[in-house]
């Protein structure tokens, strides 16, 4: 294995302002270093963590109370959705998130579709409308059916943002800013959570939102969703210029050609966005599927009350 010195030692060519923001570099990317870099004293750690303990304390109000919550809304919300958050942001592939392009389009596809969707399932608006004193359901609806919280949960509006939002990043000089800026990299992963949620809260989320679309335009709009992530992963794969300038080539990595990680991000973006589109639409299938049934039976269930009271309504006194 190569060893890598894990102090920067930067050419003459390097600007001095490239040095000044550059990072020690990382060791060679391995299994062993993801496990060895994990850290747990960032902003995002103390927010993963008390999301959970909220939730949780959620759940066990309504155990004391009597009521039942639904085993894998919790699985969800704590698996796959704030532990996917944390599996990206506080292990150790944070350690390289700004050294090797690839790490950090797992972490996009992550944060903005994988998360998201499992925060969604796991209906955490509901369990705080179920468990919240009086005033604070109140003040929890108000800001759900508020005028700002109308437009950004709107369809369009939401496909808008998640669409603009990664081609706006790479293809200006913001994403070479965030490299340069750790506060601001750790902004655009709470931007990436964001935008999940805005835009897959509504089309598969449990919990009330207003104007929620019926399932077949929903199911449309997912549809449209899946060429996009193909074309941003093809762009990057076939781009003639590195993206964050010469940042990457400046860290002097011997174990990684930025030329060759490129490529990887872009397939990884290709093939995980084309994946997870094409999986919630099948997830959002099945849910139009049950929820039909169900108004079904809703609809069999009314006609039977109604054949009844007639019934009794014609037999004689």
């Amino acid at each position: 294995m190569l060893h890598v010195d894990p102090i920067f030692t930067a050419t003459s060519a390097v600007p001095a302002e490239v040095l000044a923001a550059t990072p020690a570099t990382p060791p060679p990317f391995t299994v062993g270093a993801v496990l060895t870099e994990t850290r747990l004293d960032s902003w995002l750690a103390v927010g993963l963590v008390l999301a959970a303990g909220l939730y949780l304390y959620g759940v066990h109000r309504l155990r004391i109370r009597g009521d039942r919550w639904p085993i894998s809304r919790t699985v969800f919300f704590l698996g796959p959705g704030l532990g996917g958050i944390a599996l990206v942001t506080v292990s150790g592939l944070h350690a390289y998130d700004t050294a090797l392009l690839s790490v950090h389009m797992v972490q996009h596809m992550v944060l903005s579709m994988v998360a998201p969707i499992f925060l969604a399932l796991g209906a955490p608006m509901t369990l705080a409308l179920r468990t919240l004193p009086v005033r604070a359901r109140k003040r929890l609806l108000a800001i759900v059916h508020s005028r700002v919280a109308r437009v950004y949960s709107f369809p369009l509006v939401a496909f808008a943002i998640f669409v603009v939002n990664p081609f706006a990043l790479y293809f200006s000089d913001l994403y070479r800013f965030t490299l340069e800026h750790a506060w601001a990299h750790e902004l655009v992963h709470a931007h990436f959570i964001m935008t999940g949620c805005v835009f897959f809260w509504p089309l598969l989320g449990l919990d009330p939102l207003p104007g929620r679309w019926p399932y077949p335009a929903r199911a449309l709009l997912m549809l449209l969703s899946v060429p996009f992530h193909t074309v941003l992963g093809l762009t990057i794969m076939q781009s003639s210029t590195l993206f964050g300038g010469d940042w990457y080539p400046s860290l002097n990595l011997s174990w990684s050609d930025p030329w060759n990680d490129q490529v990887v991000a872009g397939g990884i973006l290709w093939a995980g966005g084309e994946f997870v589109s094409v999986t919630m639409l099948a997830v959002l299938v099945v849910q139009w599927i049950k929820q039909s049934e169900r108004e079904a039976r809703r609809v069999d269930r009314e006609l039977d009350r109604q054949e009844a009271r007639e019934r009794a309504a014609g037999t004689p006194a």
